[in-house]
């Protein structure tokens, strides 16, 4: 009898379904369709999200003051890191080498670390160290090059107690920054905030478990010199079980967990536990480490040749004073050094607090977390192997929706087969529609390349919007509709229809998913939030409200997608935050319009999945194109017509500059036996984006007579031209201007000290001597092989072919006390070669002090407008055949 009533209640569901199915096909061919507002009101309601995730990311907490600190006793205090700053920063530019890095700024931190040890309590044993430090090492950074220092220096600080631990924590930052900038945010408040730390944790009573080793490190800039000599050389080094990184690509802001590991999963979950304010991501760290953000941090130092785990943290907005004159401490707010203080300073007491860093069982562990933040809020994070689990959970729960639907559809006379045959189609319409948008936005992009009003999204953000947001919108509408128009004609219904898109894009989201499992990509957590969200609401829908078809469906499908739409959005804004300014330095060899066109369009059509279809059951869909055509027309108009899509601003408080690096420069070729084959001097400018450098042309009339050195690249090695770090596969797009001779003191010559032949092995040996930054560029002929030198015991570190030619990279800096610098090379010569066998090139660099910018210099320089940043120096390029 049980089983009879489950069988009429079953049975009599089935006919009530058939009855309203076959009511609506019989009532009208498709169902009544949304009025056009509904989908207005889905876009402005995006909007609105949109807006409030931009002004949530902003939010700082509460700085506190030195007149209020008793009332938070152990707290950082914001405002005593920032007297730091502005005492640091008033030194000016510490190159390493110059008087203000190895003088000025050390005697700063050494005056500053003992006044908080006088006050420091009796529970602490604090140490200060200062030490110099020489070596070498290979840097695949870049083009890849060997990394030579001399006497960079270290101000170190160990804070241990009684209990007399072998285990310690380091704190790094360091206090050098790149010529011409104040080091505001690269890397001074990493320092200020690290003293003030510093004090807090030397003045408490509280005794440490574990000590905690402060590295105030003076050669990051140098391309990681100092923490290389730290890590492989200092008695302390051994003692060192995690770090911590400060760091900065831009000024002010959140600073962003970037990157962690590469094993010890137990970091980021103190981190997770600990932090009153996080915002991390593992997609963050894939981004950076896949190399696409040209820059590097001491992090890869530690990691490579420490065998440590850490985390390296960064302030990533307001890139765009990053390496300017404009990095000053008005950049850097009291919300952000409050809020960097509070979560470094937690994250230390939790690390040093707990058993971890003398836990040999925890400090072995492999493998890695998946890790993200929602909004600020708190930490998600889930190892490796369990990622794996839910992934493949969510995906055969993603299935289930498709399975659902095909079977709703099935009710419709819509059998299986056509069903996957409509599936397929809609598949490749969705790919389609991103293929479209991406054309049209490059079109629009090319378009306004042609009339040079190229970046006005630079210093406007805001213009993003207007010229590649909505045409994407408008072009996948328009798009969706025409292939829908065709899919009518198979008697489908426009909500059979939407439903055949929704599960077109559940499949690709699907697909991506899989792909990171297999893969084992940590940021598979992005397709997983939209797979998992819109199928569980869609077989909530299927089996609760799968009649709805009016407000009340557009409320739940919000309401569906609202959480990866907001979890996609917050990490697209850090990403524009970084990418935007990146493109005023990136180089002019590629055309940033296009690329940050087609970013944006790619982005937004995976923003609006599940969404863009909706237009397909939308009256009069072509009302609401036409007025995103209208509103793309008119906003077209205002960037062509007005001064409003100039794409540079000086405001000092808020800039975003023209960058330009120019060497006033001398350079000279010699031939195999001595004699000068070119010579010649002038101004050297490295286009740092596709405006550079005739932005300026109109206001330095000697920009006019800029010529191309693509000639000379393929002619000389390394262009003939001074590059400071091996970049020539990164900005290859520079330009010569002929002028006057710059003012060399210290020339930069190569003596040959010996030749030695033994079978067909060639021994050279050289001297090297000039100013305290020198690149040494060698290129054995075609055939020769450099099989070893006295650089480095490791083989030789290659760079990028040059006429079929190896180079080779070595990038010295001395800091102090400087020796001329000796190596041989011992090169392999072919049977039956004759002629030369090796070219050598010296690049030498002035890059602080008076020997940097000459008066005729100066003069050229002054004629730059207020919103560029121009980084000069001095520099001579001399090339010999062998």
């Amino acid at each position: 009898m049980n089983d009879g009533v489950r069988l009429r209640v079953h049975s009599s569901k089935e006919i009530s379904d058939e009855v309203f199915y076959s009511k609506k096909r019989q009532s009208r061919t498709f169902e009544t369709l949304n009025e056009t507002h509904h989908l207005l009101y889905l876009l402005l309601c995006l909007l609105a999200v949109s807006l409030t995730v931009i002004v949530l990311e902003k939010k700082l907490p509460e700085p506190l003051l030195t007149d209020t600190e008793g009332l938070y006793p152990e707290k950082f205090v914001a405002e005593r890191a920032r007297n730091n700053l502005v005492k640091l920063t008033k030194i000016g530019p510490r190159i390493t080498g110059s008087y203000e890095n190895e003088v000025m700024a050390v005697n700063f931190l050494k005056t500053e670390i003992q006044n908080i040890v006088k006050d420091a309590h009796n529970s602490h044993e604090i140490q200060i160290d200062i030490t110099k430090h020489s070596g070498a090492f290979p840097l695949t950074f870049l083009d890849g090059m060997t990394n030579v220092y001399r006497n960079v220096q270290n101000v170190i600080v160990k804070v241990g107690s009684r209990i007399n631990s072998k285990h310690s924590l380091l704190v790094n930052c360091h206090f050098d920054t790149f010529p011409e900038s104040p080091g505001g945010s690269d890397d001074g408040a990493g320092c200020a905030v690290m003293l003030e730390m510093l004090r807090i944790i030397a003045q408490s009573p509280k005794i440490l478990k574990h000590n905690i080793i402060f590295l105030f490190n003076g050669a990051e800039e140098n391309l990681m010199q100092a923490s290389h000599g730290f890590i492989t050389q200092h008695k302390w080094a051994s003692e060192v079980k995690s770090f911590i990184n400060l760091e900065a690509c831009g000024a002010g802001g959140r600073e962003l967990l970037f990157q962690a590991g590469p094993d010890n999963p137990w970091i980021l979950e103190v981190y997770s536990e600990s932090v009153p304010y996080p915002y991390a991501s593992s997609l963050a760290q894939e981004i950076f480490q896949s190399g696409v953000i040209p820059g590097d941090t001491d992090f890869r130092i530690f990691r490579d040749f420490g065998k440590v785990s850490g985390l390296d943290f960064a302030w990533s907005t307001n890139g765009y004073v990053y390496h300017t004159r404009f990095d000053n401490v008005d950049q850097v707010p009291l919300g952000s050094l409050q809020r960097t203080g509070d979560n470094i300073l937690a994250l230390v007491r939790g690390i040093t607090a707990g058993h971890y860093l003398s836990d040999i069982v925890m400090n072995h562990q492999k493998g890695s977390l998946v890790f993200f933040d929602f909004l600020g809020a708190f930490v998600v994070r889930w190892p490796e192997y369990l990622a794996s689990t839910i992934n493949i959970a969510v995906i055969l729960t993603g299935l289930y929706s498709i399975f659902l639907n095909m079977e709703t559809a099935r009710k419709l006379d819509l059998r299986h087969s056509v069903y996957i045959k409509q599936l397929a189609l809609s598949v490749s319409a969705v790919i389609g529609s991103y293929i479209f948008s991406m054309i049209s936005v490059t079109i629009v992009a090319v378009f306004l390349t042609h009339l040079g009003k190229v970046m006005s999204w630079y210093a406007r953000p805001a213009w993003l919007f207007f010229l590649y947001i909505c045409p994407t919108i408008f072009s996948s509408m328009a798009f969706f509709l025409a292939v829908s128009n065709h899919q009518k004609k198979e008697n489908i219904t426009p909500w059979t229809l939407y439903y055949l898109y929704f599960d077109a894009y559940n499949l690709l989201w699907i697909t991506v998913l899989s792909t990171c499992v297999i893969l084992r990509l940590r940021s598979g957590f992005i397709p997983l939030h939209w797979v998992i969200f819109p199928s569980i609401g869609n077989i909530i829908r299927e089996k609760f409200f799968k009649r709805w078809r009016d407000g009340k469906w557009l409320l739940y499908h919000m309401g569906v997608i609202s959480l990866p739409y907001i979890q996609s959005f917050y990490l697209t804004l850090g990403a524009l935050y970084l990418f935007i300014p990146i493109m005023g330095r990136s180089g002019a060899g590629i055309n940033a319009e296009i690329v940050i066109a087609n970013m944006i369009s790619f982005i937004f059509c995976l923003l609006l999945s599940f969404t863009l279809p909706i237009v397909i059951v939308v009256k009069n869909a072509g009302r609401l194109i036409s007025i995103m055509i209208g509103i793309f027309l008119i906003a077209v108009s205002i960037l062509i017509l007005t001064p409003l899509g100039f794409p540079y601003s000086g405001d000092p408080l808020a800039p975003a500059p023209a960058r330009f690096m120019i060497a006033h420069t001398h350079r000279q070729y010699f031939n195999e036996n001595g004699t000068v084959r070119h010579s010649g001097t002038g101004y050297w400018l490295v286009d740092l984006d596709m405006n550079s450098p005739h932005n300026v042309e109109t206001i330095v009339p000697e920009v006019a007579t800029a010529g191309s050195t693509l000639r000379d690249c393929e002619e000389e090695l390394y262009c003939g031209l001074p590059y400071l770090m091996p970049v020539t596969t990164f900005l290859w797009k520079t330009s010569w201007i002929p002028g006057p001779a710059p003012l060399i003191k210290i020339p930069t010559r190569l003596e040959r000290i010996s030749k030695i032949t033994k079978g067909n092995i060639i021994s050279f040996r050289f001297n090297v001597t000039g100013p305290d930054h020198i690149g040494i560029i060698l290129s054995p002929y075609e055939g020769v092989r450099l099989i070893k030198w006295s650089v480095l015991d490791d083989p030789p570190l290659e760079g990028p072919l040059w006429n079929n030619r190896h180079t080779y990279f070595i990038y010295y800096a001395c800091a102090a006390d400087c020796d001329p610098y000796s190596f041989s090379v011992d090169l392999e010569i072919p049977h039956g070669h004759k002629g030369p066998s090796l070219s050598i090139a010296l690049a030498g660099h002035f890059l602080h002090g008076e020997n940097q910018k000459s008066l005729r210099f100066k003069t050229f320089l002054s004629q730059f407008p207020s919103w560029t940043a121009v980084i000069p120096w001095t520099a001579t390029y001399t090339s010999w055949i062998y």
